[in-house]
């Protein structure tokens, strides 16, 4: 019976002591702040070890369930790869059996060979930025290869051909302006057309057969006509099929066109100024 009384009490005196001995740093932090600053700073520094000692375990945890999440997520990046390069590897096999057989094909047809495009990277610096025409301006020019009538294409597809070239800067017309005429040919049914922009997102397929087989999803490429483009560069896909016309949405992303590349292909006799056709033109 005793002990509860007892409790109480202890409790009551450990509250007095601590609210003096709170009062007094109060005082002394006013009275001496350097002798409260050097108490704190002993007392961090005593406690550091302690506290030290007592994190590494649990840091150690924590490092212990990184290291196996970042194996768990390597095996599963691994898995992946694997099947990944597994298909690649069947593709590869599939692709070059259709280039053996396409060459022997060429053989016995006696083809002639296109010549071969060569190209110049440049960076887009500017554009119309008007409503009514569709154009891109590029840092490079005649001083690095770029001519007049050249096909402009970057990594998802073609974006115009260039109307103006000088020295140090090119622009290019979009295929998407209304002054824009490119032949093209769907991809699966070979049916050709002309692409004509309308200066809106999605140019629209002209002069195409009227039993053609096109079809919403249907990839629209170059088809080589005229000898400008190089044929089979992709351009878009058909989008929709209305009683008025066939429009398509080209692969290129508009708003993220920073790096493209002129194509200097041309045969010889079309743009007899490029120093591609007058070399190939020499050869023959």
């Amino acid at each position: 019976m005793l002990a509860v009384p007892l409790r109480a009490l202890l409790q009551r005196f450990a509250f007095g002591l601590l609210a003096a001995t709170a009062i007094t740093l109060m005082v002394l932090s006013r009275a001496e702040p350097e002798l409260i600053e050097r108490l704190r700073t002993g007392i961090t520094d005593a406690s550091a070890p302690i506290l030290q000692f007592f994190s590494q375990p649990a840091a150690s945890v924590a490092s212990a369930l990184d290291e196996i999440d970042a194996v768990m997520a390597v095996h599963e990046e691994n898995a992946a790869l694997r099947d990944r390069n597994a298909r690649l590897l069947k593709w590869q096999a599939v692709a070059q059996q259709l280039a053996h057989e396409n060459e022997v094909l060429q053989g016995m047809l006696n083809v002639v060979p296109d010549p071969r495009a060569t190209f110049v990277t440049a960076r887009v610096i500017g554009d119309s930025g008007g409503p009514f025409v569709r154009t891109a301006l590029i840092n490079a020019g005649a001083a690095h290869g770029a001519r007049k009538g050249l096909a402009v294409i970057n990594g998802e597809g073609l974006i115009g051909r260039i109307v103006e070239a000088g020295e140090r800067s090119a622009r290019i017309l979009l295929l998407t302006d209304l002054n824009s005429r490119i032949p093209v040919v769907m991809e699966a049914s070979r049916d050709r057309a002309i692409l004509a922009g309308d200066n809106t997102p999605r140019p629209r397929l002209e002069f195409l057969a009227v039993d053609s087989r096109a079809g919403v999803g249907d990839r629209v490429v170059t088809s080589g006509e005229g000898g400008l483009f190089p044929p089979g560069l992709p351009v878009g896909i058909v989008s929709s099929v209305r009683e008025d016309g066939v429009l398509v949405q080209p692969f290129v992303d508009w708003d993220r066109l920073e790096y493209v590349s002129v194509l200097d292909y041309t045969l010889p006799g079309v743009l007899p100024s490029t120093r591609r056709a007058e070399r190939v033109g020499s050869l023959r």
